[in-house]
């Protein structure tokens, strides 16, 4: 599973200045620690290779709590505009402190003169070179203004975030390390020696050919192929990995994995807004395509990044040259012909491709040591040298601003329309080529003939018509072609809709023969879903545009049929609840190895409920309504958007608050633990979401202690409860936190606890919801109806009361506990 970020820069911090002469070097975050040294010396070589210290010491450690910790740090820094303490900022990646330290003064146009002792360490016994080498996770460096010190030391004792000044900004561009235990100074030399320019690396090799099998699939029944096909990891359903993790974090999500009534997790794009105010926002993609690196590594390539664009285009995008991509390249660097193929893919990727495209590569990563060797015995006891290869990759990230997230398509098929089609683009122009295809994957083949993209202005006028069309109106449902190929692209807009389909091959094929070529090749293309009545006139956009290779392709049906044919002759018949089944399998497999077996079972005999009607919204209220606006001339009342260490949750919660008529006030706990804030002065208390302690089961508990055994704290949030002008709402870990502060709310001798999931498993989903009568403000004017809501709980409610003792809890005259309960689901 590859996770990767998009984010958001003011222009005001995109440009730097100059450090000021005397200013402050700090190292903030985790401490140094035994982690990475093996550094790029460990990463370049084969695996089993080197000495079991050096692999040891490349191991990475994560810090996930001190990372948030310091982000918020970050956070408070730049909300000061032009008060913000920070005048220059720099990661610890590679290389540690000696890379990320000289950079940070490098840049700054200035030298710079640090103690190593300062630096905060967790090993003291580590030598100077060690603690000025190690690779240890979540650490920034930064420059900082004498005359800031305080307020940047005041944001990281609130966010209780620790930090250290190991070093002074020196006019003169020298770098001094000075280490006062041994009395030396380690590193001592001018910046232009450190900074000069480097030589160059050069990798070498003798150009080879190589001979390949076609594929060789004569006489397949096309049922059983298909049934391999959707069971395959990389094609069939990834939904056990997804529900995992949070996906609705920040509030601004507009489009996750997940699509349709029934949550199946086909979508081509990632949509965020930029704000919570706008429909502007930001698309993220990918494309990848290894097994064709078998056979042609620049067809590969280019495969790789034509797909994050055939992904992308599910989205509003002003235009191509907006996308920009991130290369991951990993190859088994100088091993028998991985130098021939890293070249190829490269020079057909940044030389030839993009350029012709008008897009750019700006980041990447690399990994050069994709081959793992060792030594073991066999059958005789003598020593047997073994390895592991990894063939070349290129996993090619996509981002693109967003003109309307609301525009986004997804592969829904949509059963309001009485008359459809399904349009097949075919940018393969109907070679149909199975090398290094899912299917020949799973008859263990891998083919000599694949696809590729072979004209790149082709690629551009598809890209183009597409995005007119969303603008226009006229595309109902888009699904690009890729893994699994043009059969699978069908079965995943039915699946998401719930909808049969009717294909027919007539214009794409001549033989039945040529069938299985036609549904399981993965050349470039996507499937589009139009009204009937624009559907010539769609097909002559892409004509007009030179792309002609396109036409009807299916029809959706209103039942659960899936019907293959040929000139009316049937080819394949199923049923898309038993195609849906067989993809969604080897999820389910994983899932009940990992979490409950019987709760994955469940889930997954929940596909054949034909009664689930799915998500729906019918509010009983008007979700437009400006709930504030009869209260627009009295003063706001104060609520406190309470947060612990680890809380992630707070800016939407405060957005909400605001929108809702409130002054919503941020309130860390280390506010209140130390006096500087007090309850008094808030109607309302929001306990936030996220991981206080640690992302650890549980976590909530910890959040409560620190106001149970806190005099101060105990004392505030009693009277806070005590009154009967206030109220509180506790979301996710803030729920657990308020469940367990019982003792200081009256009326809580019914309340609910929470123990671990049954599925023994984080879980991230979206359920349907109704909203009970009660006499909660909170949720006044909602009751009786259902609407979908993100629920994302390692820990659920568990109470062993009866009925009557829940109906006390919920009618209790101060602090009701109120749940919602589940249905459909």
């Amino acid at each position: 599973m590859i996770a990767g970020g998009y984010g958001n820069i003011r222009d005001s911090h995109v440009q730097k200045g100059e450090i000021p002469v005397g200013g402050k070097l700090i190292v903030m975050g985790g401490p140094a620690m035994l982690i990475g040294l093996g550094g790029g010396a460990a990463s370049s070589m084969a695996s089993g290779t080197s000495s079991a210290d050096l692999d040891f010491a490349s191991v990475q450690r994560e810090n996930p709590e001190i990372e948030r910790r310091a982000q918020e740090v970050i956070d408070r820094c730049w909300a000061l505009g032009e008060n913000n303490p920070i005048r220059f900022f720099h990661d610890v990646g590679a290389g540690g402190l000696s890379n990320a330290l000289p950079e940070l003064v490098k840049d700054g146009n200035r030298g710079g003169r640090f103690d190593l002792r300062a630096v905060p360490n967790a090993e003291p016994g580590m030598s100077p070179l060690e603690i000025w080498c190690n690779e240890a996770q979540e650490r920034y460096v930064l420059a900082v203004a004498p005359e800031d010190l305080e307020t940047f030391d005041a944001l990281c004792a609130r966010e209780r975030c620790p930090y250290a000044v190991v070093g002074e900004a020196t006019e003169a561009h020298h770098l001094e390390v000075c280490d006062g235990h041994f009395d030396s100074r380690p590193v001592d030399l001018p910046m232009s020696v450190l900074f000069g320019k480097p030589p160059k690396m050069q990798r070498e090799f003798e150009r080879e050919s190589r001979e390949l099998s076609s594929v060789m699939l004569d006489n397949l029944d096309l049922r059983e192929a298909m049934e391999r096909v959707l069971r395959l990891p990389t094609v069939a359903s990834k939904g056990f990995l997804i529900t995992i993790g949070d996906r609705s974090i920040t509030g601004m999500v507009a489009r996750d994995q997940m699509v349709g009534p029934w949550q199946v997790p086909v979508a081509d794009v990632a949509v965020t807004t930029a704000s919570y105010d706008t429909h502007t926002g930001e698309a993220m993609a990918m494309g990848e395509r290894p097994p064709v690196a078998l056979i042609d590594p620049a067809a590969s390539a280019r495969l790789a990044v034509a797909e994050a664009i055939t992904n992308l285009a599910a989205a509003p995008i002003d235009k191509l040259g907006d996308i920009k991509l991130s290369a991951n390249w990993m190859s088994a660097a100088d091993h028998v012909g991985e130098n021939q193929a890293l070249y190829d893919a490269v020079h057909a990727v940044g030389m030839e491709l993009c350029p012709a495209l008008g897009i750019a590569i700006p980041v990447g990563k690399d990994s050069m040591s994709m081959r793992t060797a060792w030594t073991t015995q066999d059958a005789k006891g003598e020593p047997e040298e073994r390895s592991v290869t990894s063939p070349l990759s290129l996993v090619v990230t996509g981002f693109a601003p967003v003109t309307d997230a609301m525009a986004t398509l997804t592969p829904q098929i949509n059963l309001e329309q009485d008359e459809s089609d399904l349009i097949l683009i075919d940018l393969g122009a109907g070679k149909n080529r199975l090398g290094g295809s899912a299917l020949a994957q799973v008859y263990g083949q891998v083919g000599d003939a694949c696809p590729d993209l072979d004209n790149p202005e082709d690629l551009k006028a598809f890209f183009a018509v597409i995005q007119g069309l969303n603008r226009d109106g006229k595309l109902l449902a888009y699904h690009d072609r890729s893994d699994g190929g043009l059969l699978v692209t069908l079965l995943e807009m039915a699946f998401a809709a719930h909808a049969g389909l009717e294909i027919k091959l007539d214009w794409l094929i001549d033989e039945p023969a040529d069938a299985v070529d036609a549904l399981f090749a993965e050349e470039l293309g996507a499937v589009i879903q139009v009204n009937r009545q624009y559907t010539e006139e769609v097909l002559a956009q892409f004509a007009g545009a030179g792309i002609e290779t396109c036409g009807v392709i299916a029809r959706p049906r209103y039942d659960d049929q899936v019907r293959v044919t040929l000139f009316e002759e049937p080819l394949l018949e199923t049923t898309r609840l038993l195609a849906q089944r067989t993809w969604a399998e080897t999820s389910y497999r994983l899932q009940a190895l990992r979490d409950n077996p019987e709760c994955a079972k469940s889930e997954f005999d929940g596909l054949l409920d034909s009664r689930d009607p799915g998500l729906s919204a019918s509010p009983s209220f008007d979700v437009d309504k400006d709930v504030a606006a009869p209260f627009v001339n009295l003063a706001r009342p104060a609520v406190a958007v309470l947060r612990e260490q680890g809380v992630n949750g707070q800016l939407e919660m405060a957005w909400a608050f605001d929108r809702a008529g409130f002054e919503a006030v941020d309130v860390h706990m280390s506010d209140i633990l130390e006096g500087r804030v007090g309850l008094e002065s808030f109607k309302g208390l929001v306990a936030c979401g996220g991981f206080s302690y640690g992302d650890v089961l549980g976590a909530g508990g910890g959040w409560a202690k620190s106001v149970l055994f806190n005099e101060r704290a105990r004392e505030q949030f009693a009277a806070f409860f005590a009154r009967d002008d206030s109220f509180g709402l506790g979301v996710c870990n803030g729920c657990q936190m308020f469940a367990q502060l019982r003792e200081l709310i009256p009326g809580t001798e019914n309340w609910p606890r929470f123990v671990r999931n049954e599925s023994e498993q984080f879980e991230a989903r979206v359920a349907m919801v109704q909203v009970e009568k009660s006499p909660s403000i909170l949720l006044a004017g909602m009751e009786a109806r259902a609407c979908p809501s993100p629920w994302h709980m390692a820990k659920g409610v568990r109470n062993s009361a009866t009925a009557p003792t829940c109906a006390a809890c919920r009618s209790a005259p101060r602090w009701r506990c109120v749940m919602w309960t589940t249905t459909a689901r």
